[in-house]
Parts: C-alpha cells; sequence; structure tokens
C-alpha cells in the first residue's frame, strides 16, 4: 500500500450490493443449468466477471503521494492513474452529467472520467486533456489541488 504523504486522501464508497447480488444470481443460475453445459459456462463465467468488476470498483480513493495525486479503486487495485502536480493547470468543482454514468470512460463533453458514484466530481484541468473524479468531497479535493497547483507556480 501507497505511503501517503500528509495533506490529502479520501475514500468513496459505492453502493454495490446489487451488483454482488447480480454476480451470486448468475452463479445460482449456473448451478440449476449444469444439464445445460453451454448456458452454464457463459453464466459462470458473467457471475465471477460480475464479481471481480464490483471488487474492482467498490469504492474510489485519492491520495496525496507527495509531488502526485494518486486515483485508484479497489480493493481490486486494476485501475489507478497518478497525475503529477506540476501536469495540473486548473482545477475546479463540476458535476457529472446523467449520461457520463459510474466507471471509467471519455466523457461525452470530451475528457475522462473517474466515478464510482454520484456527480459531484472535481474537473481537472491538464496540459493535454481534462479528468472528471468523481468524489463526495468535491470542495475539499478542489482546495487541496489549488494549493498543489499554487505551490508549483510559486
Amino acid at each position: 500500500m501507497d505511503t501517503a504523504a500528509p495533506g490529502y486522501s479520501h475514500t468513496q464508497k459505492a453502493p454495490c450490493l446489487f451488483v454482488y447480488g447480480t454476480a451470486l444470481l448468475l452463479l445460482i443460475g449456473a448451478w440449476f443449468t449444469q444439464d445445460q453445459p453451454t448456458v452454464a459456462l457463459a453464466l459462470t463465467v458473467g457471475g465471477i466477471v460480475t464479481a471481480v468488476l464490483a471488487t474492482a470498483f467498490h469504492h474510489l480513493t485519492v491520495v496525496n503521494l507527495g509531488e502526485a495525486m494518486s486515483v485508484r479503486f479497489g480493493p481490486l487495485p486494476m485501475f489507478r492513474m497518478t497525475i503529477p502536480y506540476n501536469d495540473i493547470t486548473s482545477v475546479e468543482v463540476g458535476r457529472t452529467l446523467i449520461l457520463d454514468g459510474w466507471g471509467i470512460h471519455y466523457s461525452v463533453r470530451g475528457g475522462w472520467v473517474w466515478n464510482v458514484w454520484g456527480r459531484d466530481c472535481v474537473v481537472v484541468h491538464r496540459r493535454n486533456g481534462v479528468v472528471r473524479i468523481g468524489t463526495d468531497d468535491a470542495p475539499n479535493l478542489a482546495r487541496f489541488l489549488e494549493g498543489k497547483i499554487a505551490e508549483q507556480r510559486g
């Protein structure tokens, strides 16, 4: 696990019970369709993939690493990114569109969305693009990043 420098660390949890429940139902369906191997295999694979993705997207953590910010989903550490503070040109508190949804994907407005739940986000303008980081702590994250931007410039 990363050792965070003082300054900022926040984890937002997603309500994943529905997704875990879906994985369980797929696996139960596989059990009851054992006499149809193709169906059972498809349901088993679907259940396992759904359970792994639910574990990978259970929460979103943003942590100060000193010279950069780590953004990672978890607890299964499949998806993460690091944004150096000297790559950030500006930040603002924003909201994702309903069309943006959750997960990791390109937004219809341009730029990437990393979101686990809700619509509040911090819009991070980088030298070569935009990242919308979903969080239930948007004002504090934006304030922290503004301070880091000022340190880089000053």
